[in-house]
């Protein structure tokens, strides 16, 4: 088996409260996990991953997702659900103007309803982006390394998306996180799994990765951009 991006991780102080709400927003289930909870994706879908952990806080954030919406009516009720299930408005700066609604989760991760008709987001699916900060060089990266094909590489942005389609996963380098001290973990960082962890290892230190330290028995590189992201020996049943 390739290289299969399995889950966006979120380090959060209650996981259960964070699946659930996302459980809600995308209509999946929580599977509990050791450490945490799960709403799994599909073959389209990415997947998204919550670990208790006293540390959260500790670590910066550079990426958030964004939701799609069928029509102005189906937007609000995004909003409205979210609300209901333990979400807030966000404010980041953008103006009244703007055609997308920012909130955050219960535990603070930040989410984007997008406006109906945006041709980018067209068949992505609910969840239509996972928006990472990082340079160009980042975007190629994850080309390489996933075997995805860039859909977009203009203006210090990039986003590659599976072959099957669904959700996007972008860069934008005007957004490249703030230096941090080394020993700070990024608390927002992909999950990935494949058959021979030993072979793709090689593979991806040659694309650019560096290696970090094992956690929880799971090995951990860096992308070009700093942000870890683990790797882990399939199970055989990825979804």
């Amino acid at each position: 088996m390739a290289l299969e991006l399995d889950a966006v991780v979120f380090d959060v102080a209650d996981a259960m409260s964070a699946a659930t709400f996302w459980a809600g927003m995308l209509e999946r289930s929580v599977r509990l996990e050791p450490g945490g909870a799960s709403v799994p994706g599909d073959a389209t879908q990415v997947g998204l991953r919550f670990v208790t952990s006293r540390t959260e806080q500790a670590g910066p954030r550079h990426l958030h997702l964004l939701l799609t919406s069928s029509s102005a009516e189906d937007q609000q009720a995004i909003v409205e659900r979210a609300l209901e299930l333990g979400g807030r408005h966000l404010d980041v700066g953008q103006g009244p103007e703007e055609p997308f609604v920012v909130l955050a989760d219960p535990q603070g991760n930040e989410l984007c309803i997008i406006e109906p008709g945006n041709a980018y987001l067209a068949g992505t699916g609910t969840l239509g982006e996972v928006t990472c900060d990082g340079a160009p060089a980042v975007g190629r990266f994850w080309r390489d390394a996933l075997g995805w094909p860039l859909v977009l590489d203009e203006q210090g942005q990039t986003a590659v998306q599976s072959p099957l389609g669904g959700t996007k996963i972008s860069w934008d380098s005007w957004e490249e996180d703030p230096p941090r001290p080394a020993h700070r973990r990024n608390r927002q960082r992909f999950d990935l799994i494949c058959t021979e962890p030993e072979i793709e290892v090689e593979r991806l230190l040659a694309l650019g990765a560096t290696r970090r330290e094992d956690q929880d028995g799971h090995l951990e590189l860096a992308d070009p951009g700093g942000h870890e992201f683990g790797l882990r020996r399939s199970s055989g049943t990825t979804r």
